[in-house]
């Protein structure tokens, strides 16, 4: 006999139209053992995912129930078909048929967003770290963690090397121009190289949510490694993410494997803020000229596509990879500069995108 919190349960769940059936979740079968208790409300079930079926179902489900009125489900999420005979090309973490968890908030961090690029050399950490200064700047507290576990930057970008200590078994992350840090470079030998495997890139990013003492925090970027590979996968599925800023540089070859990130975080149901034009241009500060070294309009062109603003152009500019090299971004060593002034205005933008997007930040004086 079902109880009244179940029924609530049910009919929240089954308001959610699977596309593969054209029915609901529950009217689908795929909601199986559920049990909800009647005095908090919490709600425990099996969630019958096939690999046909839409990735993003889970989030809304657990979405859903949340914005009824429900704490957190407990979710285990099963494929009823079994593991794939086919995994080429698949993730490394899907090849070793490592379980995909379900996302879900970290205490105290109201905004995730992924800053990600299609290819290496872009510039996705130096936008990464100065948005992140310029948002400190404007008074929200602001975290950085650095996912590219095969290319961490963050340490020479801030001029921070130190380990962080651990207290209460929690990581305390460091901090530099108001920004706390997290990055698998303060914790390995500079010169080691990272040989691991999804599953070891899914715990360490595990442990970088969960187990770092980050505080409240407004924002949180995630400086993801290039590409569409395991770290990425395993943000989205660990915790929720309100959005992606993609960089690209006007090259069409850039752009090209911009797309394809972009759509990855389309496809898992995270929005595209919007798209960051990197090495934009090169004015001679002698003659005045504009030299387009790498092309140019490839920025606009991949957010036409997407459907998404172009939140900036930023320059080529003379000293921003000196004062980079010297641990200091350029919105601090040159804030009057044509390329601070941009990417303060690319913070904006994210800024108020996320807030367009109903997640909710504090309203600053």
């Amino acid at each position: 006999m079902s109880t009244p919190r179940q029924d609530q349960v049910r009919a929240t769940l089954d308001a959610i139209i699977n596309s593969r059936t054209s029915q609901g979740l529950v009217a689908s079968g795929m909601i199986d053992q559920l049990t909800v208790d009647e005095s908090t409300g919490e709600a425990k079930f099996t969630f019958l995912l096939r690999r046909d079926d839409p990735a993003t179902l889970v989030r809304q489900a657990r979405q859903a129930l949340v914005a009824a009125g429900l704490p957190q489900p407990r979710i285990t999420v099963v494929d009823p078909t079994g593991p794939s005979k086919t995994t080429h090309g698949a993730p490394q973490s899907a090849q070793a048929g490592v379980p995909a968890p379900t996302p879900m908030e970290v205490p105290g961090i109201r905004t995730v967003i992924a800053v990600s690029s299609g290819k290496g050399g872009v510039g996705k950490s130096t936008v990464t770290v100065n948005v992140a200064v310029a948002l400190a700047e404007e008074g929200y507290r602001v975290g950085i963690m650095d996912a590219d576990f095969y290319g961490p930057d963050l340490p020479r970008m801030v001029g921070v090397y130190e380990k962080p200590v651990v207290q209460g078994g929690r990581i305390i992350p460091l901090e530099a121009y108001g920004v706390k840090l997290m990055s698998i470079g303060f914790l390995v030998d500079r010169d080691a190289p990272a040989i691991w495997r999804g599953p070891i890139i899914t715990k360490v990013l595990q442990q970088f949510l969960h187990d770092v003492d980050w505080g409240e925090l407004d924002f949180l970027l995630a400086d993801m490694p290039p590409g569409t590979g395991d770290a990425q996968l395993s943000l989205v599925q660990q915790v929720l993410v309100s959005g992606a800023v993609i960089v690209t540089t006007p090259q069409e070859v850039a752009v090209g494997d911009a797309l394809r990130g972009a759509k990855m975080f389309e496809r898992v149901n995270v929005p595209v803020l919007g798209v960051v034009e990197n090495m934009s241009g090169f004015i001679d500060p002698i003659s005045g000229m504009r030299h387009d070294l790498f092309g140019s309009g490839g920025g606009a062109r991949l957010a036409d596509e997407l459907g998404v603003p172009l939140l900036g152009q930023v320059p080529l500019q003379a000293g921003l990879v000196d004062a980079a090299d010297r641990g200091e971004p350029i919105v601090v060593a040159a804030p009057t500069s044509a390329a601070a002034v941009i990417l303060r205005e690319i913070a904006t933008l994210v800024r108020q995108h996320v807030a367009a997007a109903r997640v909710s930040l504090p309203v600053l004086e």
